[in-house]
């Protein structure tokens, strides 16, 4: 099993920054991609950015130039930080890990992003 705690959301301005962080427990996450996915009221959740085990990130299209994805393997951290943020970007951010149809996430943290 993993456990996945985010921290770091809150309420921000229109063109604010904030850097959201995802600490791991429980077994060794060797092989797996991390990820950060978000749900707005009344929407479907949604991919943000992802990387992999080899390093490798991909982020959503929305995001792209002003999220950052990173990771601290040893210690099983997980980062998103997040520039110029927009009041479309408000929802609650949930952290994912993910490996071979296994998938596991967080509770989610809050971001409200005011105009």
């Amino acid at each position: 099993q993993v456990q996945l705690v985010e921290s770091g959301g809150g309420l921000v301005q229109a063109g604010g920054s904030l850097r959201l962080s995802c600490a791991a427990s429980g077994r060794t996450l060797s092989g797996y991609g991390m990820g950060w996915f978000r749900q707005a009221p009344g929407k479907e959740r949604e991919f943000v950015a992802t990387i992999a085990w080899s390093g490798n990130k991909r982020y959503a299209d929305s995001v792209k130039g002003r999220f950052t994805i990173s990771r601290d393997s040893a210690k099983k951290m997980v980062y998103l930080q997040m520039n110029s943020l927009k009041p479309e970007d408000t929802a609650v951010y949930y952290c994912n890990a993910g490996m071979g149809g296994n998938d596991y996430w967080g509770q989610g943290t809050q971001v409200t992003v005011s105009s």
